[in-house]
């Protein structure tokens, strides 16, 4: 074979093995895509660097698998559907402890399901590989949940956090655990009166 016929022949092999590694790499990041959804985007923004924010993701895979995730009994999803039913009825009166215990149930099924929760952030990156879909919202509520423990969160925003909260809790859950409904917290006007009196002393009273 003749000195140019030889590199001929390198420079296809080499183009070969380049198309290859391209094709890998775009199969590779079509799966990620598919697997994390808007969570890729997110990695990328805050590595600045795709190949770095890929790695990252794939080392959430590799040890997402060797949790040992586990499906609800058919008891456990009827015991927390009935669980965050009486969240729903807490907050019309109570809607800042409603989020909080929402925050709780929460943090359960999470535990209950497999994932370690020691670690907020670790939390969401274990969990962004099967609930990437209803990640987003996890974020929201939970930084509504440290603004209503610092007193800084508005009623509308305690309403959004139990709305927020709730679309993870169904994803982990497998199911609607109730009617897609938040209840609205009681007027001030309605009430219960202050200990001591009765609706009928304070008319008597006026």
């Amino acid at each position: 074979m003749s000195t140019t016929a030889t590199i001929v022949l390198i420079v296809v092999v080499l183009l070969v093995l380049a198309a290859v590694v391209v094709g890998v790499q775009a199969a590779r990041r079509r799966r990620l895509r598919q697997t994390f959804g808007p969570e890729y985007d997110r990695v990328v923004a805050d590595t600045g660097s795709r190949s770095e924010a890929e790695k990252e993701l794939l080392e959430r895979t590799k040890r997402h698998a060797k949790l040992e995730i586990e499906p609800l009994s058919a008891e456990s999803r009827t015991r927390y559907a009935a669980a965050w039913e009486e969240v729903q009825i807490q907050f019309v009166d109570s809607p800042k402890e409603a989020v909080a215990t929402a925050d709780e149930l929460v943090t359960r099924l999470i535990t209950e399901r497999g994932y370690p929760t020691g670690d907020y952030d670790e939390r969401l990156a274990d969990l962004s590989v099967e609930h990437a879909a209803t990640l987003e919202h996890y974020r929201s509520a939970h930084e509504i949940s440290v603004r209503s423990r610092d007193g800084r969160a508005e009623t509308e925003d305690l309403r959004q956090a139990l709305v927020h909260y709730r679309a993870l809790f169904a994803d982990l859950l497998g199911e609607n655990p109730v009617a897609h409904t938040t209840p609205a917290p009681r007027p001030a006007a309605e009430a219960a009166p202050r200990t001591g009196t009765t609706p009928e002393t304070d008319a008597t009273s006026r």
